[in-house]
């Protein structure tokens, strides 16, 4: 029997530590310079026919997982920098399941995947200047009505991309790839 729950979240929901230390915000910042290696690494040489594959029954396929990375973290940047340059500013949500129903997630994943590290380069230029108190800023999310602090926000990305990547491994793992 399938058990969808793990196939949704192969390495768990996230988590928020009820302390967020520096060496939490360092690991983050180092998972999250890895994600894009890591994500070309495991998919550059799937075929067309493993591209479109759904990770899970009802699921986005791998192309648009790889895509999905590419908008999720272009979004995280510029709320990144909304909330340093801002104060406390309201973000714009978006429909993730529209957008991977946009034309553009049929493009070669080559595209989302540059589009991944320039989008990461960036982001880390930022996170290794930011200052103790700038991970204190924040943002305020409209569909859970709260603000959100710059230093959740790094764990929660460093954690969703690993979350997605995981998607893909399992999918290999679950095909015998």
């Amino acid at each position: 029997m399938i058990d969808i729950e793990q196939l949704k979240y192969p390495i768990g929901k996230f988590q928020k530590p009820s302390v967020i230390t520096t060496d939490d915000l360092r690991n983050a910042t180092e998972e999250i310079k890895s994600l894009p290696k890591f994500i070309e690494s495991t998919v550059k040489n799937f075929t067309e026919k493993q591209l479109n594959t759904p990770y899970r029954p009802g699921g986005w396929t791998v192309r648009q997982v790889v895509h999905h990375c590419a908008d999720s973290h272009m979004n995280a940047l510029i709320r990144f920098k909304l909330a340093l340059t801002e104060e406390n500013p309201r973000i714009k949500p978006y429909d993730e399941a529209a957008w991977a129903n946009l034309p553009d997630y049929n493009l070669p994943i080559e595209i989302s995947i540059g589009m991944l590290k320039n989008i990461h380069f960036k982001w880390l230029r930022i996170l290794e200047e930011m200052r103790p108190k700038d991970f204190d800023k924040t943002y305020f999310h409209p569909e859970s009505q709260k603000n959100v602090p710059l230093d959740e926000v790094t764990l929660m990305y460093a954690w969703h991309g690993k979350h997605h990547l995981a998607h893909i491994q399992s999918l290999m793992i679950q095909e015998n790839w």
